[in-house]
């Protein structure tokens, strides 16, 4: 289901309350009225050096539906930048548009410094940018060898490959002794260590989330969020769409609140895992 239909995100009161009680925090509360080009401009980003990846002003459309409305953001390289909110806030949509799975209206992705909006989704994955979708999605009628395989299909170096599969095995061991197992026959919990390797295949300089822990029992959500504390420990960069706010919050470098299709506040994950406001919404207390 698209973000356009799903359940609508947090109200607006409640959003507005959630503004000017993170603030009191010294939380950036981003709103629709900030200045042409600056809509979303996040305080808490690093002072220094150029984004891997900027996000600026980006409109997305689902026919007539204005699903994401003049978003803008930073991931710098080494980070992990998460973004969070109801569903239906388009986080989804927000990282389908920079795989280039979905065309945006307006605005610019740039990685670095290489415009992203008029490339394919094979060319996105090529130029460093490789997605692990919500809901896993494995080719379930090929092996775990064969999906990893799918991972590196632009690679040509023999070795290279060779390396990534030692990299994802000593990750994923499961998935080694699983190798030869059609994908469809593993557990959800191994089905996306799948879907995390297969990205990690494709030797990305930006690794990109889609809701991780989705569906999965506490034991393997805590087993996923080490390997993704993990992965930023060994320089990954890597963005971040998580329905649970606490975990993502709590390993992010920075974090972006969206709702109905607009970035309203950011922060650090630091910050606002504390603000009272972010508390209440989200993390239920």
């Amino acid at each position: 289901m698209s973000e356009a239909t799903k359940t609508k995100g947090t109200p607006r009161g409640e959003v507005q309350a959630m503004r000017a009680g993170a603030e009191a925090e010294g939380v950036t509360a981003a709103t629709a009225s900030a200045p042409a080009g600056a809509a979303g401009a996040d305080t808490a980003s690093p002072a220094q050096g150029t984004p891997l990846l900027r996000v600026n002003q980006l409109n997305v459309y689902y026919g007539a539906i204005h699903a994401i409305t003049d978003i803008t953001f930073d991931v710098y390289k080494g980070e992990i930048v998460t973004l969070i909110g109801a569903n239906g806030a388009g986080k989804t949509t927000t990282l389908q548009t920079i795989s280039g799975l979905l065309p945006a209206k307006s605005g610019s992705i740039r990685f670095r410094e290489k415009e992203l909006t008029t490339q394919p989704a094979y060319k996105i994955v090529e130029d460093g940018i490789a997605q692990s979708p919500e809901g896993r999605r494995v080719f379930e009628r090929m092996s775990v060898m064969e999906n990893l395989e799918m991972g590196a299909y632009h690679i040509k170096d023999d070795d290279a490959i060779a390396q990534s599969f030692d990299k994802v095995y000593s990750l994923f061991p499961r998935l080694y002794e699983r190798k030869s197992q059609d994908a469809g026959t593993l557990s959800g919990g191994e089905q996306q260590m799948l879907a995390i390797g297969r990205a990690l295949m494709a030797e990305p300089e930006l690794l990109m989330l889609d809701e991780p822990s989705m569906g999965l029992a506490p034991i393997i959500v805590s087993h996923i969020f080490d390997i993704i504390q993990r992965l930023h420990d060994e320089g990954t960069t890597i963005l971040l769409v998580e329905q649970n706010a606490r975990a993502a919050l709590s390993i992010a470098d920075r974090c972006y609140v969206m709702e109905t299709g607009r970035i309203v506040m950011t922060g650090t994950g630091k910050d606002l895992l504390n603000a009272p406001e972010i508390k209440k919404t989200y993390l239920g207390g």
